[in-house]
């Protein structure tokens, strides 16, 4: 490894100009000198910019830097040292170590940090650009002009660009304190406003050119609180539409009003808890616990489904208030029966690294990762859902027994069987949301409560049965909620929301997408 730096350092060495080079080796012997020469060196070399100046700087602030009895530095490299200047190994007979003082301290904490901006490391380079663009020094202003001409990466290369603003600002040059203000308009960020805010009472003659950039900066964080806005509402909506499908099939399509279909949910993420326990202790299936948990979700929660229908919803069909309290105390039975399986508190489940983490569109728009999968999984439920009704035997018979169950028993179908499958169908697909859901919400016995009400209203709102209303349905209402949370608070929002869906009911009775024929009439 130290072999590797050392070439990296020659290399880095061949590549500056010779002006930097002459710098660098010129103020070496200082090092060597009093507590005046070594400040005086330190600073000289913080300026010139030159790579090998990090680690040799850094020596000397820990106390490891040595000086010969010749008066050459040598750099420790391991339990060895080395000439600073070539970089060959050096005998360390009579070496002393290079002493610091306040003065000396000061100089080396402002030359560190001008000489991170040419550290191998891009993180180091960055934090360095940042640090830089905090404290606001004109003599930042040449290295910063170096370092950024060699700089390969361009987020990084963005960053000191921006540093370099806010040091030319405080700069007495001018010409160079509008190409500034220019600049830190284009760059669109909260803390640039912050700082021409901050300069526009300083610098009297350029109040024009400075409000010109601010409100240039205004424009594009509106921009990109609206993105941003858009895409929370988007994120809430998948999350309404996969809480919203199942019931879209045992609501819509069977006429159940089943309010134990928050639990279902509530299952769907135990289930995803459970496979990720049992993952654990298998290194090569870790990473695969959340893909493997939406069939185990699925077929859980349709197992529970399937046995509800079979053994109570069959015998009250027809009769909605009847369904609604039985369905209503299966839910509270199911969320007690997990209380005692599983204790009350909250269990975590665990993110996979590739949902972790924020990522940055174009335009400085940051997204979170799992909600940007929530959204993804969302639109695949719906098109799987799509495809299952449209273009299997099971779909066409489900779509047979609504249309009219009587001809569609003459023609063979068990029409018994397509029921229990059809709730079966929708019970496992709100498993399918508490696996999404165990990403961002608190896996617990009430997970799938504050969903029921909202999924209801998505399947009223886009119109009984249809898939594209739950789709409209939801995206519209997590749009809506998010636009105004803003302004009036999440839980205002959520209730003009209601009041709005109530007076869309009024002209509307069916929805957005109104059923047409005889399943519309039955």
């Amino acid at each position: 490894m130290k072999h590797f730096i050392l070439v990296l350092g020659v290399l880095l060495w061949l590549a500056l100009p010779a002006r930097a080079q002459d710098a660098f080796t010129a103020a070496l012997p200082g090092l060597a000198g009093g507590f005046g020469d070594i400040a005086t060196s330190v600073e000289q070399l913080g300026t010139a910019g030159d790579p090998r100046a990090l680690p040799l700087l850094r020596a000397l602030q820990e106390g490891k830097l040595q000086k010969a009895p010749d008066g050459r530095i040598l750099l420790p490299q391991g339990a060895d040292l080395a000439d600073a200047a070539t970089g060959q190994p050096a005998d360390a007979a009579g070496a002393e170590t290079v002493r610091l003082n306040n003065r000396v301290r000061q100089a080396l904490r402002g030359a560190l940090g001008r000489l991170q901006l040419v550290s191998p490391d891009a993180a180091e380079r960055a934090a360095a650009a940042d640090a830089i663009f905090r404290s606001r020094s004109a003599d930042d202003v040449k290295p910063l002009q170096t370092a950024i001409a060699r700089e390969s990466d361009a987020g990084v290369r963005a960053r000191m660009e921006l540093a370099l603003a806010a040091a030319q600002l405080v700069a007495p040059d001018e010409s160079a304190k509008r190409d500034a203000i220019a600049r830190l308009g284009a760059a669109g960020t909260v803390e640039a406003r912050a700082l021409l805010l901050e300069a526009r009472t300083a610098n009297p003659g350029l109040i024009t050119a400075i409000d010109v950039s601010i409100a240039s900066i205004e424009r594009t964080l509106s921009l990109r609180q609206a993105a941003e806005t858009l895409f929370q509402g988007l994120s809430l909506g998948s999350v309404l539409l996969l809480a919203a499908l199942g019931l879209a099939v045992t609501f819509g399509v069977m006429g159940v009003i089943n309010m134990a279909h928050g639990e279902f949910v509530m299952l769907g993420a135990y289930a995803t808890f459970m496979v990720q326990e049992a993952c654990r202790g298998i290194p090569w299936l870790a990473p695969w616990s959340l893909p493997l948990s939406v069939p185990a979700a699925f077929l859980i929660a349709a197992a529970a489904g399937a046995a509800l229908e079979r053994g109570l919803i069959r015998h009250i069909y027809g009769r909605p208030l009847e369904t609604l309290l039985m369905t209503f105390g299966v839910g509270m039975i199911l969320q007690q029966a997990v209380r005692l399986a599983f204790g009350a508190q909250n269990r975590e489940v665990s993110s996979p690294p590739w949902m972790q983490g924020t990522l940055m569109l174009p335009g400085g728009i940051s997204v979170t990762q799992n909600r940007l999968w929530i959204i993804v999984f969302g639109i695949a439920v719906l098109l799987l859902v799509v495809a299952a009704i449209r273009f299997t035997r099971f779909g066409l018979e489900m779509r047979a027994v609504v249309q009219n169950r009587r001809i569609a028993a003459t023609m063979g179908i068990r029409t018994g069987r397509v029921d229990a499958l059809t709730f079966a169908f929708g019970s496992g697909i709100a498993g399918m949301a508490g696996v999404a859901l165990s990403q961002i919400d608190n896996v617990s016995p009430n997970l799938g409560t504050g969903y029921i009400i909202d999924s209801f209203m998505v399947v009223v709102f886009g119109g009984v049965g249809s898939l594209a209303g739950t789709l409209v349905g939801a995206l519209t209402l997590g749009v809506v909620n998010k636009v105004l949370e803003p302004y009036a608070g999440a839980v205002l929002a959520k209730v003009f929301v209601l009041v709005a869906i109530m007076l869309f009911i009024q002209r509307r009775p069916r929805g957005l997408f109104a059923l047409k024929g005889r399943a519309a009439e039955s």
